[in-house]
């Protein structure tokens, strides 16, 4: 194929496809280049323009401050009460489009001329207007007004140099001074106009440079004031309706034309977007560069238009070349035929179609006897391809019905386990319930038979000690009562209840005084903050069983040191009002991915020492009252601070 279709078509279509492009890059470097520098030489002039408008304001200023000092208006004004100079100071101001507008006498120039090189001129008799910069602090002293107007506050911009200053309250002022010599009175005029905000000023710029431009394409021009590196006055936008004050110019064009006095002519980017720009320096009468004017004009429209050039002459290119090729490819056709066709046959097998085939390419050459070969290799593939897409199918046969089974023996065996699991818990609830009675019941029949023994044999002397007996009867009934529950939890079926409507608050404080020895060996702190609470329905064993054994857990979870607060309070859940006990300790707290198996039966933290059924016997004594027992961490400052167990019971209804 490279030998015979490319070499063929690079040998016609080399001239027209390689050297022509070049040629026309060439060429077109060479005119993007003399474009550019008609866009500079543009702005080049532009800034002229602007230049000299502002230097015709400053000297119009000055000859405009030179007429009203020698006129005779003002000698006859100068003898005239100080009420009446400044009247008609103020007057001048006004129609000379002034920002202040004041007299100095000769006895009170030394100062002032030391601050100011053009009041210095005006005293020795020179005319004199230049651009200063004057402080907030020189502002003030003039007007508060002007002070407030000079002040802009500055907005992050991109590439600007680093500064830590959030606002510029300098001023840009054309300051003049004029000598006054009339009758005697001598003395300096002095006047300025404040640049900052001037809008006037600077649009009068953009319509003298921009406006009625003979341009092919409408030039968008903006023109710029700065203030060292600061717009204080623009028509560059930084919105829609809103001018860029306060916006810096970037740090690159500040070092060119602030730092090396250079007139900057080139493109730059101007607040957000890319102009054909130039800058200008701009000294103040001390000879210092203070600031900047600009004046640039978008980028867009001319880049376009070279875009566009570019365009019209790639076109250009690709029509001639296009009405080209066909003619190489029609004397070409015999040869480039036949490999096309196996082209498009490679194509359609590549894209799965294994029944391509080139057929007959009416050639008996080289080309023919390949398109031969091509066939015989792709019926070789074809019948190979056939044999791996049955055992394929054959393969994936067998894997998903294998798949079927193991998925079948899978569910059989999970459930299997399951039911082994639950056989191997009850297995052990019975266990342990067997032995619980009948290992305990026996020492409590002895138990109780000596009380009633020591009672016979005491007669009348068992009164002294008639309230200890009475507790051992209590505690005896209350051990039969545990041996009982814990048949029940095996068998809940064959017991009943004795649920009565009781105040938590007792049943609470006797439990206390019934682990009263657990509490005192250890430097625990019993905390209680007992609210009033409606009574609730459930047996007081039963309550009293489970208060207990928080109580147990709590304690062993703090290891000998630490605070067990138990809290009563009224509760509703879900609408139905009710009454809540929480115990609280300050041990390590519940792990959270424990916290959904404390409930469970046989599940301890405590290996070799208990059971594992408190929590699950508690869950079953409260849930049969209707209650809700729930366990949860507590967390202060991001801090584990131990565990709480809450306690929700349902208040007893009217009638009950």
């Amino acid at each position: 194929m490279k030998s015979v279709r490319l070499r063929l078509l690079l040998l016609a279509l080399l001239p027209l496809s390689v050297v022509m492009p070049l040629l026309l890059v060439v060429a077109m470097a060479r005119w993007n280049a003399d474009y550019d520098n008609v866009l500079i030489v543009n702005v080049e002039s532009d800034l002229k323009i602007a230049d000299q408008y502002l230097r015709q304001l400053q000297a119009n200023t000055g000859d405009d401050l030179a007429a009203i000092a020698s006129s005779a208006r003002f000698a006859k004004v100068l003898r005239a009460p100080l009420q009446d100079q400044l009247r008609f100071l103020d007057q001048q101001r006004q129609s000379l489009q002034l920002d202040f507008l004041y007299y100095l006498p000769l006895r009170n120039i030394d100062r002032e001329a030391r601050r100011w090189p053009v009041i210095d001129r005006a005293a020795q008799g020179r005319l004199a207007s230049e651009i200063d910069i004057f402080s907030a602090a020189d502002l003030d002293e003039i007007s508060a007004d002007l002070r407030d107007r000079a002040r802009i506050s500055l907005i992050e911009t991109e590439a600007t140099a680093p500064t830590t200053r959030p606002a510029e309250d300098r001023g840009m002022v054309i300051h003049s001074a004029a000598p006054v010599t009339n009758n005697g009175s001598e003395g300096v005029l002095v006047a300025g106009r404040l640049l900052n905000r001037d809008l006037d000023f600077i649009d009068t710029i953009n319509a003298l440079v921009y406006l009625g431009d003979s341009h092919r394409i409408s030039r968008k021009g903006t023109a710029t004031l700065f203030l060292e590196d600061t717009r204080i006055s623009t028509n560059v936008r930084l919105f829609e309706d809103v001018r860029a004050l306060g916006t810096r110019v970037s740090q690159a064009v500040r070092d060119a034309v602030l730092g090396e006095g250079q007139t900057w002519l080139d493109r730059a980017f101007v607040v957000n977007d890319w102009y054909i720009s130039g800058y200008l320096p701009l000294t103040d009468s001390f000879g210092r560069r203070v600031g900047m004017l600009y004046v640039g004009f978008l980028e867009a429209p001319f880049a376009a238009a070279k875009l566009s050039a570019y365009w019209t002459v790639v076109l250009s290119f690709l029509s001639v070349l296009l009405l080209s090729a066909p003619l190489f490819l029609w004397l070409a056709k015999g040869i480039f035929a036949p490999l096309e066709q196996m082209s498009h046959t490679m194509a359609r097998v590549e894209r799965g179609d294994l029944t391509a085939r080139n057929g007959n390419v009416g050639r008996r050459d080289e080309i023919g006897q390949v398109a031969a070969h091509l066939d015989s290799l792709l019926d070789q593939v074809q019948d190979r391809d056939q044999k791996l897409r049955d055992w394929a199918e054959e393969l994936n046969a067998r894997v998903d019905q294998r798949t079927a089974e193991l998925r079948a023996a899978n569910e059989k065996l999970e459930a299997t386990y399951k039911q082994l699991v639950m056989s191997e818990k009850l297995a052990s609830i019975g266990e342990i319930t067997a032995g619980v009675a009948h290992e305990i019941n026996n020492p409590v029949a002895v138990i109780q038979g000596n009380v009633d023994v020591m009672r016979m044999t005491l007669g009348a002397a068992a009164e002294e000690v008639d309230t200890e007996l009475a507790l051992i009867d209590d505690q005896i009934l209350r051990i039969s009562a545990i041996v009982g529950k814990l048949l029940q939890f095996a068998r809940p079926t064959e017991f009943g209840t004795f649920e009565e409507s009781l105040d938590l608050a007792p049943v609470v404080s006797d439990c206390l005084v019934l682990v009263d020895h657990v509490i005192t060996k250890q430097a625990i702190t019993v905390e209680k903050q007992f609210a009033a609470t409606p009574p609730v329905r459930i047996d007081p064993g039963e309550l009293q069983q489970v208060v207990i054994n928080l109580i147990l857990n709590a304690a062993q979870a703090m290891e000998g040191c630490g605070r067990l607060l138990l809290a009563l309070r009224p509760m509703e859940r879900d609408g139905v009002s009710g009454a809540c006990l929480e115990v609280s300790d300050t041990g390590p707290g519940i792990a959270a991915e424990d916290l959904p198996s404390v409930f469970n039966p046989f599940y301890t933290t405590k290996l070799g020492e208990g059971t594992g059924l408190g929590l699950s016997i508690s869950q079953t004594l409260i849930q049969r009252a209707g209650g809700v027992i729930s366990a949860d961490t507590r967390i202060e400052n991001g801090e584990i601070k131990g565990a709480v167990f809450s306690i929700w019971l349902p208040a007893v209804k009217a009638g009950d």
